[in-house]
């Protein structure tokens, strides 16, 4: 029989059983040996990454974000659309007295959490609340957090958790895309006892998400193509119901077309794309036409261009900069444009947008938006970011401490004197 790699528990397993056999495992793992077969490979991956980002495994995730900050993050959050519906849902299985639904952003930051009163006074203990982290990074092996990681539903049984602290409890999760531009919105998650290792309630979750993804698209707004293209090495093209996975090339094509709208001649794309190297022209000609097969009328010639409206993810930071939406911005990036590219073109476009993103975050003294760069894998080293994060924080902010640490942390990491970031330097 093949098993579900994302199910907690197989038909007829004893989950007392089954929750002692994961703790022996656990135990071992963090005194350095291997976790054994006993351990769904989606669970040992975790704890692996999560060993490797915390120190201990028992901890507080922390505590972002709260008060009024937090009601205008979450009313501004694509989600907050879908919110009554993910209630209707789901709400009767949090109204149980027994079970908590939560919604968490991409950065898997907590914005709802939403079940019994009693329920929800047990999860503050462990700080599964409204504004706190739960990604991998900050809270180890949890459904939400795993799922972002993973991109996929998984439930999470008791002492699969990396955190001791989260062991009592057992969760299902399922991330949220945006079903136009494939991306990452955030996480559903449903937490309570031993019962939601059951298949039924990772069916429910899934359920929920694609319901709620059906209905996030905003009313009458139907773009022609929409190109996502930001943290992925191969771009993502929306057209007509389809979705086309691009290679490397088309990727690099497409992003240029559409960051230029009037079109480029023959030899400036092929500068953009091959730069001082001696290309032949019919090798553009060549990767054109294959790339005509896939997009048809959508890409024009003399000079090369995109007709009709297609919309970006870039231009989405870009537009939102423009407003000065900066935490807009900051939920619209997911990522270096084309991040392993090397056409000069591209380069260009990715280290424009990613300064002027970083520019805005240094000077706007928000801590929201400070945080938000400082937590994502191309801000975690950013050394100036952090200790902007710090002198924006309130003397009593909760993740004050933990801010000042890594701050401490990053500034021993440079030679005495040495005041670039990590970013500032992989920019040289």
């Amino acid at each position: 029989m093949v098993v579900n790699p994302w199910l907690a528990l197989a038909s007829g397993d004893d989950p007392a059983e089954r929750r002692r056999t994961i703790r022996t495992a656990h135990t071992a793992f963090l005194g350095g040996a291997p976790p054994g077969p006993g351990v769904r490979s989606v669970v040992t991956d975790s704890w692996r990454r999560s060993a490797a980002r915390l120190p201990t495994p028992d901890f507080l995730p922390p505590v972002e974000v709260d008060g009024a900050d937090l009601e205008a993050y979450r009313r501004a959050h694509p989600l907050a659309a879908v919110l009554p519906l993910l209630r209707e849902l789901l709400g009767s299985v949090a109204a149980d007295g027994a079970h908590l639904f939560a919604v968490c952003d991409a950065t898997g930051r907590l914005l709802w959490v939403e079940g019994h009163a009693g329920v929800r006074k047990r999860a503050e203990s462990m700080n599964f609340v409204p504004g706190a982290r739960w990604d991998e990074r900050h809270a180890g092996t949890n459904a939400p957090g795993t799922a972002l990681a993973v991109g996929h539903a998984v439930q999470i049984f008791a002492t699969e958790h990396y955190n001791r602290r989260v062991q009592p409890w057992s969760c299902a999760a399922a991330p949220v895309h945006d079903p136009r531009t494939g991306q990452l919105l955030g996480a559903v998650d449903i937490t309570g006892g031993d019962q939601l290792a059951a298949p039924q309630s990772l069916a429910l979750v899934r359920a929920t998400v694609r319901a709620a993804e059906a209905q996030l698209p905003a009313p009458g707004h139907t773009p022609g193509c929409v190109l996502t293209a930001l943290g992925r090495d191969e771009a993502l093209l929306v057209t007509e119901g389809r979705r086309l996975r691009l290679g490397r090339r088309h990727s690099e094509i497409l992003t240029l077309l559409a960051a230029h709208p009037d079109g480029l001649a023959g030899e400036q794309l092929s500068a953009a794309l091959y730069g001082g190297r001696a290309v032949p022209p019919v090798t553009l000609r060549a990767e054109l036409s294959r790339l005509r097969r896939l997009v048809g009328p959508l890409l024009a010639s003399r000079p090369y261009r995109l007709c009709g409206t297609v919309d970006t993810d870039f231009g989405c930071v870009e537009q939102a900069l423009a407003a000065g939406g900066l935490r807009a911005a900051l939920r619209a990036y997911d990522g270096p444009l084309l991040p392993f590219s090397e056409a000069p073109g591209v380069c260009r476009l990715r280290r424009l947008l990613e300064t002027r993103l970083r520019r805005a975050v240094l000077t706007c003294g928000d801590p929201v938006a400070l945080q938000t760069w400082a937590d994502s894998p191309w801000g975690e080293d950013d050394l100036e970011v952090w200790e902007r994060l710090l002198a924006a924080l309130p003397m009593s902010a909760p993740q004050r401490g933990s801010v000042a640490v890594e701050a401490r942390r990053l500034r021993e990491t440079y030679a005495p004197g040495d005041g670039a970031t990590f970013a500032q330097r992989e920019r040289a």
